[in-house]
């Protein structure tokens, strides 16, 4: 099972040599057959050419340039475009996932034959090392009316880290977010379109180099819009986007 590590990156160019060689190291250590594809969000510092240098030290790093529109959604939905592998993890360019997590996700996969890992931050066996206070509240609280919402019990849905079968990333398109909200969508139509998920704790840590692109003002807005759409879709789809239903019926129209 061919892993493909998705990483958006915009204006990281102080991060991305420290990234790609601790994931690069780790997979390989694993003996996991994987690629390492950065999907780069149109930076304006050198990322662009730090991305290239590194592309001569690790053979399975190869980018895509996402040129417009541009936000960390888009640059997801251009990396999961063009991967090549199995499954497919998404993760930050700034290492506050932590790349054993990424081997525990994937070990997982192989072990249960789940359709999705998800991590969570908030369960026992998880780390979190300098979580902003003001990001906290308003994560716990987003989280929680989103459990009452939808009535599932997984703690963690805007946690952006995540593992999907190239069948259920297939099975969630069309997508609609071009944001931080994209983090969101991805699990809420997962699970109420039906496919099987496991959730195991994993650690963050606070970036130590650069800025977060996140604004919470109008990030909370974007929640709002991708929470409505899969509540929508919940409560009047009529099961049509469904697993097994929803796949087939793309398959034949192509």
């Amino acid at each position: 099972m061919k892993l493909s590590v998705v990483i958006p990156a915009y204006n990281e160019s102080l991060n991305l040599p420290k990234t790609i060689e601790v994931i690069y190291n780790e997979l390989v250590k694993e003996k996991i057959e994987h690629e390492i594809l950065v999907s780069n969000d149109n930076s304006e510092d050198n990322t662009q050419t730090v991305i290239e240098e590194l592309e001569k030290k690790y053979p399975t790093l190869r980018h895509v340039f996402n040129e417009r529109p541009n936000g960390y959604g888009y640059a997801v939905r251009k990396g999961l475009e063009n991967f090549q592998g199995d499954c497919v993890v998404v993760t930050m360019a700034d290492l506050s996932d932590d790349p054993k997590d990424i081997v525990k996700f994937y070990r997982k996969m192989e072990e249960t034959g789940c359709d999705m890992v998800f991590g969570s931050r908030w369960i026992k066996g998880a780390t979190v090392v300098d979580y902003p206070k003001q990001k906290l509240w308003l994560n716990r609280l987003v989280n929680n009316c989103i459990r009452l919402m939808f009535g599932f019990k997984y703690n963690d849905v805007t946690n952006g880290f995540k593992l999907f079968s190239k069948e259920t990333m297939d099975g969630l398109k069309p997508f609609i977010s071009g944001q931080f909200s994209f983090a969101l969508e991805l699990p809420l139509k997962a699970i109420i379109r039906g496919y099987s998920y496991e959730v195991v704790p994993n650690n963050w840590y606070n970036r130590e180099v650069g800025e977060s692109n996140l604004k919470i003002g109008k990030m909370m807005k974007r929640y709002l819009f991708v929470l409505l759409n899969c509540l929508n879709e919940k409560l009047f789809s009529m099961g049509d986007y469904k697993k097994g239903i929803y796949n087939a019926s793309r398959k034949k129209k192509k």
